[in-house]
């Protein structure tokens, strides 16, 4: 099973995934974005301005998200706004085709609120504004993403762990009920290459180059 949770920009997608992947050893969060930076930066000679453009891009996301699965024995949590209603379709096609059930969380909070969280975001102040001019493209994306979620979480109000514990009761009876993962060195969390730590500070952006840091998701 992956976990997708999708949704409006600073609406805290990727603190409320890390606080869902507490809830149970057979969650690993996994970042779609490392697909994303690793194609920019070898195809850079490419015309788009964004990699969720690329058809390589939402190919090689399942193909990533199988392998993780295969390696570890865990469901995984994808933290990773899709606004693109294609891109989405093809994204879960390719998901199940390899035999994985989405369930697809939307989170959104009130655009007051979500402004403040943006402003207030201290790990990556260089995307602020870049999150603030694509506000509107979520409001325009609202309708087929309302359609399409198993669960449409208001999160104004809520804490992360709240956020975590409202997704987990929808998705505790769909996980995994197999042996737990017997890889060497999987744990619940983030993939991130070797030597790299997930803490903010840490060295984890440092491999982010300028194109990633341009076009980085909010989180």
């Amino acid at each position: 099973m992956i976990i997708w949770v999708n949704g409006t920009f600073g609406a805290g997608k990727t603190t409320t995934g890390r606080a869902l992947v507490q809830r149970d050893p057979r969650l690993r969060l996994f970042d779609p974005e490392w697909v994303g930076f690793m194609l920019m930066n070898n195809l850079a000679d490419q015309d788009f301005t964004d990699f969720q453009q690329l058809e390589s891009w939402r190919k090689l996301t399942p193909l990533v998200v199988d392998e993780l699965v295969r390696v570890t024995g865990q469901d995984l949590v994808a933290a990773q706004t899709v606004l693109d209603e294609h891109y989405w379709h093809e994204l879960q096609s390719g998901l199940a085709a390899l035999g994985h059930e989405v369930v697809h969380v939307v989170v959104e909070a009130d655009g007051v609120v979500m402004r403040q969280r943006i402003a207030a975001d201290q790990n990556e102040p260089d995307a602020k504004q870049w999150r603030l001019d694509h506000l509107p493209n979520y409001a325009a994306a609202r309708a087929w993403l309302m359609a399409s979620a198993d669960l449409v979480l208001d999160t104004t109000a809520l804490t992360p762990e709240d956020a975590a514990d409202q997704i987990w009761k929808v998705a505790a009876t769909r996980v995994s009920s197999g042996p737990r993962p017997v890889a060497s060195g999987s744990a619940a969390g983030r993939v991130l290459p070797n030597g790299l730590d997930d803490a903010p500070g840490s060295n984890r952006d440092e491999c982010v180059t300028e194109w990633g840091t341009q076009e980085r998701r909010a989180q």
